[in-house]
């Protein structure tokens, strides 16, 4: 609550949300590039796979960026609907309630009465707070982040097309790709949340296969 409407400069965007867009964009790339058939496929339609797999990301990188505007937003808004409500409650247990609901969890069950009564007076000296949400210069470069990610990830798995005039080893090679940007995500995601890096770069190829098959079914 209290970091949502400081003007402390902060992480643009947190490892977590970085693998969860890399993810994202590569899953929407394989969807073209797994079902693109090479039997018979020229250089026409490997143009045509390349600007369809391009666009589409280019379009939801748009569309994403605007999801985290909106995301910024609610959550600087609901900082400050916390704020006022727990300066303007007169029953202290409410305000270190509300304080509580505020924090992870953990932090929150191990903070003692006494504890949250020093951040309840704490918040009531705050000041220079806005009355209403605003979007700031860090949620419009984190959003300008999210776009370039998503954007960025695509180019590695389409490049062998642009650059490998055959469309059967451009697609391998691309494939061949994808398997690794799979495994570094999973790896990554592994050392975030302190599970085994080399298990779940490992999942995440089982999983990103999954997940790819499963949107080329429904038509994805």
């Amino acid at each position: 609550m209290c970091e949502s409407l400081s003007n402390r400069r902060r992480r643009i965007l947190d490892p977590m949300d970085r693998i969860s867009e890399v993810l994202f964009a590569l899953i929407m790339v394989l969807t073209f590039t797994c079902s693109f058939s090479v039997a018979g496929a020229g250089r026409e339609e490997v143009r045509e796979l390349v600007i369809g797999a391009a666009g589409c990301n280019l379009a939801w990188g748009v569309i994403d960026a605007a999801f985290y505007l909106l995301g910024s937003f609610s959550m600087l808004g609901q900082g400050i609907l916390k704020l006022r409500a727990v300066t303007q409650t007169a029953d202290p247990a409410d305000a270190h309630q509300i304080i509580a609901d505020s924090l992870p969890p953990l932090i929150a069950s191990v903070l003692s009465s006494t504890e949250l009564e020093q951040m309840r007076e704490k918040l009531h000296r705050l000041s220079d707070l806005p009355a209403r949400p605003h979007l700031r210069r860090d949620d419009w470069v984190g959003a300008a982040a999210v776009f370039l990610i998503i954007v960025l990830t695509t180019l590695p798995v389409l490049v062998p097309f642009a650059l490998i005039r055959s469309a059967k080893p451009a697609l391998r090679t691309s494939n061949g790709i994808a398997i690794v940007m799979l495994f570094l995500i999973g790896y990554a995601f592994g050392r975030h949340s302190g599970h085994r890096p080399l298990r779940m770069g490992l999942s995440m190829v089982i999983l990103g296969g999954v997940l790819v098959a499963i949107t080329i079914s429904l038509g994805g």
